[in-house]
């Protein structure tokens, strides 16, 4: 418990402290300042939007790798990592090169909210294929088939067998991808440009309000985001316990 507050408990009630400190009047003129309510608005529902992509495509993408055979399943495997092996600015650096004003495949970007969108998307994307595919290459294919002889139907086979074991790995994987979405900044800062009300995100919101030595400000929205993903992640929690309660 001790470490644990060392490492978490402490330095979220400083932040917390921190953002408290001129009173409730400064908190809320600093989270609803124009500027700063645009960039929570967009890291959030585009946060929650890259998880909802992710949930699918990631679940798709383990059972792919755990169900399928096929020739460069090996090479996929270690590619679906390169994310997490990749520093965030290099991230950035090949995104920009590839989808900016000199990009070889005639898609420019730039500056724009899809770009933040296809960030967010880079990273996060190993989160729910990591967390599922364990799960997934472990459960027993005989009840499955057993299922399928009595007569139920593949959808009655996912929806009532396969889903129910899948559910906690994936709401973890949903929680994981989400937190770092809302958290990113090295794989957009290049490619989104950082327009104030258009491209900004949290991140670049709170860096610019410690460079201009207004600390408060900053841990203001670094409190906001917090209860955004304590909240998400207490949903999700909810989600999982009634989808396995109901298998």
């Amino acid at each position: 418990m001790l470490w644990f507050s060392l490492l978490v408990l402490i330095p979220l009630a400083a932040v917390v402290a921190t953002a408290s400190a001129d009173g409730f009047g400064a908190f809320w003129d600093a989270i609803t300042n124009e500027q700063t309510a645009a960039s929570i608005r967009l890291t959030v529902g585009t946060a929650f939007l890259v998880t909802v992509v992710n949930v699918v495509m990631g679940t798709l993408i383990a059972w792919v790798l755990v169900r399928d055979r096929f020739f460069g399943k090996r090479v996929l495997e270690v590619l679906i990592d390169i994310p997490f092996a990749l520093p965030t600015i290099v991230a950035g650096l090949v995104l920009l090169s590839l989808y900016g004003p000199a990009s070889p495949l005639g898609i420019d970007i730039a500056n724009t909210r899809i770009a933040v969108f296809l960030a967010f998307l880079f990273v996060t994307l190993p989160f729910v294929v990591r967390t599922v595919q364990p799960v997934l290459a472990e459960l027993d294919l005989e009840v499955e088939e057993a299922a399928a002889s009595l007569g139920a139907s593949r959808f009655t086979i996912f929806w009532r067998i396969i889903l129910p074991s899948l559910t906690p790995a994936i709401t973890a994987g949903a929680a994981l991808s989400f937190a770092r979405g809302v958290s990113e900044y090295g794989s957009l800062v290049l490619l989104s440009g950082n327009l104030p009300m258009r491209t900004e995100v949290t991140s670049v919101r709170i860096l610019s309000s410690i460079e201009n030595d207004n600390l408060e400000n900053a841990a203001a929205v670094a409190t906001v985001l917090l209860v955004i993903s304590f909240t998400v992640i207490v949903v999700l929690d909810l989600i999982q316990r009634r989808t396995v309660r109901r298998g």
